[in-house]
């Protein structure tokens, strides 16, 4: 796994349990401090979802753009995913796309601290069902996608998403 890599999972892991990510190999300091920075309010994330008061937390443009772009790829895969027919090489490329939305999400985040919080749970949850599409845990890639799925639905029953529909 490549610095890159092993940078992106570990602060992605760190945003979903809320602890700083001192395992990871230090990139540049400007890569760093950018990343830290814009999260520190993640360090007392809650550690199963929740509702804003009742209600769905609200979103912004770029979380919307990028969980549709998330969903309509699985979507677009469903039928060989159930049927057991993707390839191994289908599976990387949907868990590489999902990893780049993932990092998009994660880049762009301008959430309020509450609703990011929350947002990393279901962060969490796509990257650890990405690595497993990926070839990058013992689960298998057919477990990653269901995991990604179960991320996703959680998604739309927590957040704001006009006209959202849970993958059946």
């Amino acid at each position: 796994m490549n610095t890159h890599r092993t940078l992106l999972a570990a602060l992605l892991i760190s945003f979903a349990i809320g602890a700083p990510a001192v395992s990871a190999p230090a990139p540049a300091a400007s890569a760093t401090a950018s990343a830290t920075t814009s999260h520190e309010h993640a360090a007392a994330a809650p550690t199963k979802l929740m509702l804003d008061h009742g209600k769905k937390w609200p979103t912004d443009e770029p979380l919307r753009r990028n969980m549709s772009a998330i969903r309509a790829a699985l979507v677009a895969n469903a039928t060989a995913i159930h049927h057991g027919t993707l390839t191994a090489d289908d599976y990387q490329a949907l868990g590489s796309l999902v990893e780049a939305h993932i990092a998009k999400i994660v880049s762009e985040c301008k959430l309020d601290p509450a609703a990011d919080e929350n947002l990393h749970l279901i962060v969490g949850e796509l990257s650890t069902g990405a690595d497993a599409m990926q070839g990058r845990s013992k689960a298998t890639p057919a477990a990653g996608a269901a995991q990604t799925v179960g991320a996703v639905n959680q998604y739309g029953r927590y957040f704001q998403h006009p006209g959202w529909k849970v993958i059946d």
